[in-house]
């Protein structure tokens, strides 16, 4: 029936509608209002009657209100945290009974941040009683349990989380000390007394000093919190390590704000006193700039790595001057209750830290900086100048090492500082020495380099490492030393180191950056031995690397471009790209190649003149190609680049024309590149002129019958002793046919005309190497590819060279 058509008399009907009306109430007040009006208006003669109310409770015509007025029934936050607070008390209990540490654990844990959800901020509420019980029970109950489970079976995961639970009563019941004891001592008037207003402390505002109180309407009753609503608490020298321990104990989590966390830090820093808190400090505070860059792919802001690395400086001064005081990685941590530590007078405290890992990364983050830094712009100079920064703290590191004698760290500082040195001038190493040693204190002495020199300063690091039982240093510091010694012109001596220590052998199987090392001292070698005049024994160090294709990407230089249509893998051109060596610690490309293809030059022209046309053996494949390339252009204009050089040299070193060919390869630019120009340039012209003999009586010996060393001489711009010499060593190596004749000055040549089972026997031999030609070839192109489907590819060329 219809409200609005109702009688008085139909009370059964008004409960209907009241009752079918129900939800349109709640959902809306004020036309609940309205409609009210409206029924009062129409029912207006009925005064004499008691009208009832809808809206209270214990009516009887209003039972299904009653009802989803229940339902309904605001709680507070505080009765619902209270309420969440016992749930997790009787769960703690239960947990207790079936001897549950697991569940015990779990649940203390959101009774803990239940309560400190509910007693910081603004609608704080004073701390529970029966929390104090909670932790007095539990802490009993733990150790009956452990001292019962000493002779017993141990369960894994009960007894961990029985420890688990044990240091988080240890540190609570620091904070709650005083309530502790008081429940101890008397729990019934404990749990009777009034519950204290304020159990955490607050921190308050100060007063000025005066007989009354000034109360500033602006910060009446406002307490200052910090970040997440917990109540900000001075930091002084008393409470300093608390508040570092909460700094240390928030390190790593989700929510945590790095950049705030430093903050704190450095605002601890300046209030430390103690040696023992500026350590303390100070280790943390480092490590946490080394967390705000987590990226592997982007370097450290300079900014942040310049100030890491004051601090560092400034940790291990503390250290040097307070020797009462040591950090080392094996250091059993120290329970000190937060307090300050003051060591007795000859005891040592030794505190759990690494001094090796913050300059290891510290060293890292400035080789990435470089790798990152564009080459060749005025930031990567300003950059460059950081490293005499970094050397004097290798150094400061090796002092501090030695001093207490961490001989199984002490090679990995050393392995560093001999990084930055091997590859230097010695003008470079002395300079790096002199500005490392002017940022250093006068103490700083050590006992395993002693000398000023470069070159046994270099020797003395190697040493060093070669008595190490790791064999990556070991091997490392040999290839360092190998290029070292090439680098200053001692071809044989660094010959001789490597193949005395047959390295050649097992480097394939070494890291990759020690490959890059192998690579990186064989071309150095091959650079050194051109720079002797020993072209053949050049030849051989380069032929490798060089004859690769892949130069950049085996010195570490650069990234190999992706052929086309080959899939690039993301994460193993980013492992690559981190390899690279910053860019003042690459080798010339171009000089490389100019080198390696003028030592082609000298050995395959005379080669080919002494085979014949006809024959397909070479020396060196990639010089090969680019003369056949050069042979078959229709115009050849004048040369304009290296490459352009060398081919116009050779083609007038095999026509006989020394003359012409000497005067392009001194036209080459890269010599400038070079420390002795001239003496080079002096040294291919000789070469040049030897060859072009060699090429001349290979070409032309079949046409004479005798040739005078006199007139030989004067072509070649040689003298009669040297000319003499070159005849005498062909015919010796069976290179020429022919005879010496000392009394006339004469060579007399010798025509041979091969039986036919010689002449098969040579064309036997051909048809062999051709075939072995083809089957390096088929081996060379499933090695390519194979190497190109990995993710490791191969850096070392592990072949002897002699």
């Amino acid at each position: 029936m219809s409200r609005f058509f109702r009688s008085t008399s139909d009370t059964e009907s008004e409960s209907e509608s009241s009752s079918d009306n129900e939800s349109q109430y709640s959902q809306d007040d004020f036309s609940s209002d309205e409609e009210e009006n409206y029924h009062s208006d129409e029912q207006a003669e009925q005064e004499d009657q008691p009208k009832k109310s809808r809206w209270l409770k214990g009516e009887s015509d209003s039972d299904s209100d009653d009802e989803s007025t229940q339902k309904r029934q605001a709680r507070s936050q505080k009765d619902k945290r209270i309420d969440e607070m016992e749930t997790a008390v009787k769960a703690i209990e239960n947990g207790q009974k079936n001897n549950d540490w697991n569940l015990i654990s779990t649940e203390f844990d959101k009774l803990t941040v239940t309560i400190s959800r509910a007693t910081t901020g603004f609608d704080k509420i004073p701390l529970p009683k029966f929390y104090i019980k909670t932790m007095v029970e539990l802490e009993d109950h733990l150790n009956d349990n452990i001292s019962k489970e000493k002779g017993g079976k141990k369960k894994g995961g009960n007894t961990k989380a029985m420890n688990s639970l044990k240091q988080k009563l240890k540190k609570l019941s620091k904070q709650y000390d005083d309530l502790i004891a008081a429940y101890r001592e008397d729990p019934e008037k404990f749990m009777e007394e009034d519950e204290p207003e304020q159990v955490i402390e607050q921190p308050k505002r100060e007063a000025p000093s005066s007989s009354t109180t000034v109360v500033n309407d602006d910060d009446d009753g406002f307490t200052a919190v910090e970040k997440g609503g917990k109540a900000a608490t001075p930091v002084s020298v008393t409470n300093l390590l608390t508040r570092l321990r909460e700094v240390l104990e928030g390190r790593g989590k989700k929510n945590t704000d790095r950049s705030e966390q430093i903050t704190v830090l450095e605002n601890l820093l300046r209030i430390a006193k103690s040696p023992y808190q500026k350590i303390s400090v100070l280790l943390v505070l480092i490590a946490s700039r080394f967390d705000v860059n987590i990226s592997l792919a982007s370097f450290m802001n300079i900014a942040t790595w310049k100030s890491a690395a004051k601090e560092f400086n400034m940790l291990l001064e503390i250290l040097e001057t307070n020797k009462s005081f040591m950090v080392a990685e094996d250091a059993d941590e120290i329970d000190n209750e937060d307090k300050d530590i003051v060591p007795e007078d000859g005891e040592v405290i030794r505190l759990r830290g690494s001094i090796i890992s913050f300059i290891e990364r510290l060293d890292d983050e400035f080789n990435k900086s470089l790798q990152n830094i564009d080459p060749h712009g005025i930031e990567y100079i300003d950059r460059l100048q950081d490293e005499a920064s970094v050397y004097a703290m290798l150094i400061r590191t090796q002092f501090y090492l030695e001093t207490y004698n961490m001989n199984s760290i002490i090679p990995r500082v050393i392995a560093r500082r001999l990084d930055h040195i091997y590859y230097k001038p010695e003008q470079v190493i002395r300079s790096l020495e002199v500005s490392s040693n002017a940022l250093l204190p006068k103490y700083i002495t050590s006992k395993i380099t002693t000398s000023d020199d470069p070159n046994e300063l270099v020797n003395q690091l190697c040493t060093y490492l070669y008595k190490d039982t790791s064999s990556v240093f070991r091997t490392r510091a040999m290839l360092c030393h190998i290029y070292h010694h090439a680098l200053h012109k001692k071809f044989h001596i660094a010959r001789d180191l490597l193949l005395m220590s047959h390295i050649q052998d097992s480097i394939h199987q070494a890291d990759i950056a020690t490959q890059i090392l192998y690579n990186r001292a064989m071309v150095q070698i091959g650079i050194c031995a051109f720079r002797e005049g020993l072209i053949k024994e050049s030849h051989a160090a380069l032929s490798e690397v060089q004859g690769s294709g892949r130069v950049k990407e085996l010195l570490a230089q650069g990234v190999q471009q992706a052929r086309f249509g080959q899939p690039t893998n993301a994460e193993v051109e980013a492992m690559e790209r981190q390899r690279q060596l910053p860019f003042h610690m690459h080798i010339n490309l171009e000089l490389l190649e100019c080198i390696f293809l003028v030592s082609s030059m000298l050995l395959e022209i005379p080669a080919q003149a002494q085979a014949g046309t006809n024959n397909k053996k070479y020396i060196s494949r990639p010089f090969r190609r680019l003369l056949d390339y050069n042979e078959r252009q229709a115009f050849a204009g004048p040369p304009e680049n290296t490459r352009d050089h060398i081919m116009s040299t050779a083609k007038a070193l095999a026509s006989g024309e020394w003359e012409k060919a000497k005067d392009f390869i001194p036209a080459i630019k890269i010599w400038d590149l070079m420390t002795e120009t001239q003496s080079i340039k002096d040294m291919l012209v000789r070469k040049i002129q030897e060859e072009g003999l060699r090429t001349y009586l290979f070409t032309y010996a079949s046409y004479y019958s005798t040739l005078g060393l006199s007139q030989l001489a004067a072509m070649f711009d040689l003298p009669s002793q040297d000319v003499a010499a070159l005849v005498s060593k062909m015919i010796f190596n069976e290179e020429l046919s022919a005879s010496l004749d000392q009394v006339s000055q004469c060579i007399v040549l010798h025509k041979v005309e091969h039986s036919k089972l010689q002449a098969l026997a040579l064309q036997y031999s051909e048809k062999v190497a051709n075939l072995v030609d083809q089957n390096e070839r088929l081996a060379g192109g499933n090695t390519t590819n194979s190497n190109s489907n990995t993710n490791n590819p191969n850096y070392s060329h592990n072949k002897s060279h002699h």
